[in-house]
């Protein structure tokens, strides 16, 4: 009795409990076992369909933003090269007017370098 008990404790509405003599078995509780194994497989299908549907939604999004991020670090890459050329011209331009500096006011007019006086 316990054991009945238990077992109708599991039992949901989609779950035929299993005949010990599947001889006495009519017909309308077969024809209802395949019903329910259908309606299980189609609702199954339905939720697979959906699972897919919501991954290639989320793969699309996902593929955007990277082509987005993708075009971003190439816009970034593309202005950090043109300021790494301008940092480099400018250096060179600074060596420039170091060399002409130090050749016209610090070797031009005295034959000795300048030294800074102390106090």
């Amino acid at each position: 009795m316990s054991t009945q008990l238990n077992a109708s404790r599991y039992e949901t509405e989609s779950v035929i409990p299993f005949a010990a003599n599947t001889k006495t078995v009519p017909a309308n509780e077969l024809d209802k076992a395949g019903q329910t194994i259908l309606q299980l497989l189609h609702r199954a299908a339905g939720v697979a369909e959906t699972n897919s549907r919501q991954a290639l939604e989320t793969a699309q999004k996902l593929s955007h933003q990277l082509r987005t991020a993708e075009d971003r670090i190439a816009e970034l890459e593309g202005a950090a090269e043109s300021y790494r050329e301008r940092a480099e011209r400018a250096e060179q331009w600074l060596h420039t007017v170091y060399a002409e500096i130090e050749n016209r006011f610090l070797r031009g007019t005295s034959s000795t370098p300048i030294r800074a006086t102390s106090r």
